[in-house]
């Protein structure tokens, strides 16, 4: 009777350890699938231990894409997933006890896809190159040679904004107005939100005699985007240019409201005060431009002067 109490107790206790053994340890799961959203059969999956000893389980993905491995140390792993055809794919995530781990999918492009997205990628990285050397001859006051550079981008690629206005200002530096106002137009078709754009549109009008048709886009551009301090200040400028000092202080006023570092604005302001007969404002607005330590020498040599002469 003894013997069977015994091994009925060593037989419970066997029970009783199963339970817990199993809770040791995780469970991970998850899904492979094509850029298609349709799975991928018979991938293999590699999972490695990151926790400081070496521990590998591997298995593959069932009809419908799906994987699981159960019986995991819990912790950090590496996923590697692979199938001939596809690009590998990799993740990480930790294993924890309890419900089973959700590995995030993992979207595997072909191996033709992966090709095409890196010629992609060298074409696109060609492109930049080519451009940066076309901003290199345009800023050492090659010209024409710019102009051929950008030309060149445009026919692999004709939708690039930037193009467009880079080699607009080459026109517009030619007093080719016509042609910088192409350039612009396509410019701003590609980037309707363009400020910089929108201001040498403007600009090329105003060159050509046409200050009207200037004054109009500058307003739809500032009225198009109140909180950009750059829109507001380029309007500024233009409104003192049509002597409209009164309108220019007010533009000079949203540009410092949108951006309260913007320099050249309260240089601006400080300027447009002055003919106002508002002097203490306006040495206000350039003390707080020099402190605000701006990069244009002779701006700061001609407020340094002011200032002299105001305080008198």
């Amino acid at each position: 009777m003894k013997r069977i109490l015994a091994a009925s107790l060593l037989l419970a206790g066997f029970v009783l350890a199963a339970p817990q053994a199993q809770a040791q340890t995780g469970t991970a799961r998850g899904k492979v699938m094509d850029t298609q959203n349709q799975p991928i059969a018979d991938a293999k999956v590699l999972m490695e231990f990151q926790g400081g000893i070496t521990r590998k389980f591997e298995v593959k993905t069932n009809k419908k894409g799906e994987f699981m491995q159960v019986g995991m140390q819990p912790g950090p792993y590496k996923f590697t997933v692979s199938k001939e055809g596809f690009q590998t794919g990799t993740a990480d995530a930790r294993v924890s006890l309890g419900d089973p781990t959700q590995v995030p999918d993992f979207v595997l492009n072909t191996m033709a896809q992966a090709q095409a997205a890196a010629q992609s990628g060298d074409a696109a990285a060609a492109l930049r190159a080519e451009f940066q050397k076309a901003v290199e001859l345009q800023s050492a006051g090659k010209i024409d040679e710019a102009e051929a550079a950008y030309k060149a981008i445009l026919v692999k690629q004709p939708d690039i904004a930037a193009v467009h206005q880079n080699i607009g200002q080459l026109y517009l530096a030619k007093k080719d107005y016509p042609a910088a106002e192409a350039a612009f137009m396509k410019g701003l078709e590609i980037d309707p939100a363009s400020t910089d754009m929108s201001t040498l549109l403007a600009r090329t009008y105003q060159e050509s005699g046409q200050p009207e048709k200037a004054m109009a886009l500058i307003e739809k551009s500032a009225g198009a985007n109140p909180t950009d301090a750059r829109a507001q200040f380029n309007r500024g400028i233009f409104l003192l240019n049509a002597n409209k000092n009164e309108e220019a202080i007010g533009a000079f006023e949203a540009a410092i409201k949108a951006d309260p570092n913007m320099a050249e604005a309260y240089y601006r302001l400080g300027a447009a005060l002055i003919s106002q007969g508002k002097l203490p404002d306006a040495i206000q607005n350039l003390e707080k431009y020099l402190s605000l330590n701006p990069t244009d020498a002779q701006n700061v040599a001609t407020a340094q002067g002011l200032i002299k002469a105001l305080k008198k």
